[in-house]
């Protein structure tokens, strides 16, 4: 996984290299989510804890739980990089790894086979709708490919015709997934589908 080069189908972005999230990295991690976490002291722990427990922690709580699943020795995720810079973050790993996702009744399993599950998008905010969730997406179902998986889901948002805060699109768009392949297979919301990948082993 480690130096794969994929070209942006948007305008400015030229290059994009993608590696997954090691201990050596933590420090371009927390450069790209900044003091905020990502996204209101989220820190990626969102689907990990019960909600009173991620609440609890919001913020420093949540950014010490996180570097400890790093440094664990376990990939979380995927950083995306153009120029050396940390641009861009995919949350991807077993589902198991996300017990919120068991408890939502939008979001429960579709059936009893493993998959492997894209949970999470933080794209830093001058490269943000230029394709980089998009191409994010692709390098996440290369690495789970590599690490054996043989279904990848994702529970992206339909993109609304209004403009739509960024921040409000974390867990990406139908659009981006369905551009990698994965199809429909569920949807117990009108907005939330969730989409798989099957990948041939």
């Amino acid at each position: 996984m480690v130096g794969v080069r994929t070209a942006s189908p948007a305008k400015p972005l030229q290059d994009l290299t993608f590696h997954p999230l090691t201990p050596e990295r933590w420090p371009d991690l927390e450069q790209l989510f900044g003091p905020r976490g990502a996204c209101a002291g989220c820190w990626d722990m969102y689907w990990r804890l019960k909600r009173s427990e991620y609440e609890e922690q919001k913020g420093e709580g949540n950014r010490r739980a996180f570097k400890r699943i790093v440094e664990s020795g376990t990939i979380p995720g995927i950083l995306a990089y153009h120029e050396g810079e940390p641009v861009g973050w995919c949350a991807v790993q077993p589902r198991q790894a996300y017990p919120a996702l068991e408890r939502s009744r939008i979001l429960k399993p579709v059936d009893d086979q493993p998959v492997w599950s894209i949970t999470c998008f933080f794209v830093a905010r001058p490269y943000r709708r230029q394709g980089v969730t998009g191409e994010l997406v692709k390098a996440a179902v290369a690495y789970a490919r590599e690490q054996g998986a043989s279904i990848i889901e994702g529970y992206p948002k339909e993109q609304k015709q209004d403009k739509e805060a960024d921040a409000f699109a974390w867990t990406g768009y139908v659009s981006a997934f369905a551009k990698a392949g994965f199809v429909e297979v569920a949807r117990r919301s009108e907005t939330r589908p969730v989409m798989r990948l099957q990948l041939i082993i």
